[in-house]
């Protein structure tokens, strides 16, 4: 399925993400599935509750591909990457990798925007159980997009209450106030 991936820009828990250039000029990145052996349930819930947005401050999802145990997704490309490496850098001291507290206060303000947009404005309400600078990408002007889904429930409007058993998410992102079992009210 990669056999002609060369730019690798990452590896997490889920597999690799490369950068790839289609056949019209467009640049987009692949994030490449790890080989499941079960249903794929990270692959599942990150196609259902992508493919049902539409923000400027959640990434896009162009498409996606299965062959047998091999999965992967395609995104619109973030060339600046993950806000991840802004702020925890391995050169603290490089000033050419700083953000300035003006920018980063405008990237919080447009993630937040994108989590209202999943919790109140989509038709199926998307909790994301996994917002951390890791899964925050940002585009060419540093516009914060909202990835990483595998960890989503997707909530039909209708339904007032989720209940959760098991904690989702990242330790030391996880809101410590919902612990397992868990539930889940409007108010979110």
């Amino acid at each position: 399925m990669t056999n002609s991936f060369k730019h690798k820009l990452g590896e997490g828990s889920y597999g690799g993400v490369f950068k790839r250039k289609l056949p019209d000029g467009r640049l987009v990145t692949v994030k490449l599935m790890r080989e499941s052996k079960g249903d794929g349930e990270d692959f599942i819930n990150e196609v259902e509750s992508i493919s049902r947005t539409s923000h400027v401050n959640v990434v896009s999802l162009l498409g996606f591909c299965f062959d047998g145990s091999k999965r992967a997704l395609v995104y619109e490309f973030m060339p600046n990457g993950s806000l991840e490496k802004f702020i925890y850098k391995d050169k603290p001291l490089d000033p050419s990798s700083n953000l300035p507290w003006e920018k980063l206060y405008e990237i919080m303000v447009k993630i937040s925007r994108g989590l209202e947009y999943l919790h109140r404005g989509c038709n199926t309400r998307i909790l994301h159980f996994d917002i951390k600078p890791h899964n925050i990408l940002l585009d060419k002007d540093f516009c914060p997009k909202i990835s990483g889904f595998g960890l989503a429930k997707l909530c039909p409007t209708k339904e007032s209450v989720l209940l959760m058993i098991g904690a989702r998410g990242t330790p030391g992102y996880i809101v410590t106030t919902y612990r397992t079992p868990a539930k889940f009210t409007r108010a979110f």
